[in-house]
């Protein structure tokens, strides 16, 4: 049972930045805005407007849902192993929209039971990849969205982001869940805010002070300062 802020999930607030989400999720700023708000091209006919991939509350400046985070966390499979081709990918995510018939597709579990081959079929039909290239995409993706977990409704309500560069050795030690400290990365099952632990090691306590201090593993306050 999800509980409501007011009348609003807490999935549904708008309250990371750019920024935020870079650092949590491990991909370029600029990435990340092009995706949420889209970008003026030049042409030969003037200027040509590609919008953008993930819907967003109309905020100034731009501020990110948890549910946003996880759409991100999803196409960063894609940014991954392909070239991105923002009118190819959105076709195939319109297609997907049209398929389920639910907000946000991408971060919801029928996405991965069923989505991920209708996702595939599309998008690589659209970009022409081969088997193999396809082989990777599938991949890929069941790598991140293993790194989701979704609530009785389907609905992603925990993100486990990579903290490490090769995927396939990241551990599930940190967690996002919109429900615990206002949504920010925090350590699994003890609602210890890596913020902290950071701060706190920068100004000169060591990993064993934290460790003792937290009553944590070494290895997990290591892994909550990285």
């Amino acid at each position: 049972m999800i509980e409501l802020y007011g009348n609003t999930d807490p999935r549904d607030i708008p309250g990371y930045t750019i920024k935020d989400a870079a650092k949590y999720l491990r991909i370029p700023s600029g990435t990340i805005s092009f995706w949420v708000k889209g970008r003026n091209d030049p042409t030969t006919n003037g200027v040509n407007f590609f919008k953008p991939l993930i819907l967003t509350q109309e905020l100034k400046p731009t501020l990110l849902s948890f549910t946003n985070l996880v759409e991100i966390h999803v196409l960063r499979a894609i940014r991954k192993h392909h070239k991105i081709q923002l009118d190819k990918v959105r076709k195939a995510l319109d297609y997907i929209y049209e398929q389920f018939q639910v907000p946000h597709p991408l971060a919801h579990k029928e996405f991965r039971t069923d989505g991920v081959d209708l996702f595939i079929e599309k998008y690589g039909s659209l970009i022409n990849a081969s088997k193999a290239e396809q082989t990777d995409l599938k991949d890929a993706l069941n790598t991140h969205l293993e790194r989701i977990e979704p609530d009785a409704t389907g609905l992603a309500i925990k993100l486990y982001p990579f903290t490490r560069s090769h995927e396939e050795d990241n551990p599930r030690i940190l967690v996002i869940d919109p429900r615990i400290a206002f949504g920010r990365l925090v350590i699994a099952d003890t609602g210890i805010a890596t913020s902290v632990l950071a701060e706190r090691h920068h100004a000169g306590d060591s990993i064993d002070d934290l460790a003792d201090d937290y009553e944590c593993d070494r290895s997990i306050i290591e892994e909550a300062i990285r």
